[in-house]
């Protein structure tokens, strides 16, 4: 088996019926089997389908600002970076530019 730890992104999941399936991943890992089966283990995964890209604008533009105002190096900072990546790679996988 092969594993790999996954980072935030798109997910997709393709059935043996041809049927494609797409989510947002925070990041997790992947345990893939002989014969290409592949367990995902994250910690949360939503449909592309239920994400409001206007949400994830706003969270995004008001996470880059808490950033800006935090102090550097502070936890305020680092927890601010997280969620302007969250959100950045959140809107990447619904194809908006994200900047």
């Amino acid at each position: 088996p092969i594993v790999a730890e996954m980072k935030a992104g798109m997910l997709t999941i393709n059935h043996e019926d041809g049927e494609e399936e797409k989510y947002f991943v925070a990041g997790g890992f992947s345990l893939t089997h002989e014969g290409s089966a592949t367990d995902i283990v994250c910690p949360e995964a939503v449909k592309l389908d239920d994400i409001d890209g206007a949400a994830v604008t706003k969270n995004f533009e008001a996470a880059k600002a808490k950033a800006a105002s935090a102090e550097a190096g502070s936890i305020e900072a680092a927890e601010a970076m997280i969620e302007v990546e969250t959100n950045r790679s959140m809107g990447n996988a619904l194809g908006m530019a994200m900047a």
